[in-house]
């Protein structure tokens, strides 16, 4: 279903996405890090649906829809390497920064710091080219929430 979103985001020269698919893109790595534990348990699903129509005005039903296509996308996704390093290509600093956010709203949802869903997020932030020091600050930010 998602072959040839997958084909235009991971070639050789990625273009800018437009906005229904970079945030496609964006959802299904917030689905990565919540299944990155092992548990995609119901707090995590409430919270990226709360960032989805938050970050994107959706209603409740379409935001609900986007993450259904975004779980399938995410299982469809190639490593987390290429996906983020097409995301990063094709996707704005300021975006990518607020993504880290809510990588960091998604793996604090559950009151818990995991050191997998920490490796993760150390990880999409340096492929998505998010400085360590920006990507501290967005959790920081999000632990204060």
């Amino acid at each position: 279903m998602f072959a040839d979103f997958l084909k235009k985001l991971t070639d050789s020269t990625p273009e800018t996405l437009p906005h229904e698919d970079a945030r496609l893109a964006l959802t299904a790595l917030l689905v990565r890090i919540a299944r990155s534990d092992g548990h995609f348990d119901a707090e995590e699903r409430q919270r990226i649906l709360a960032i989805a129509q938050r970050r994107y005005k959706l209603s409740e039903a379409d935001a609900g829809a986007l993450l259904e296509q975004a779980e399938q996308l995410e299982g469809e996704a190639p490593d987390t390497v290429r996906f983020t390093r097409a995301i990063k290509d094709a996707v704005a600093y300021d975006d990518r920064l607020r993504v880290i956010e809510a990588l960091w709203q998604v793996a604090l949802a559950d009151g818990e710091r995991d050191a997998s869903e920490d490796a993760i997020i150390r990880m999409a932030s340096n492929f998505l080219g998010v400085t360590d020091m920006d990507s501290a600050l967005a959790r920081q930010r999000q632990e204060k929430e």
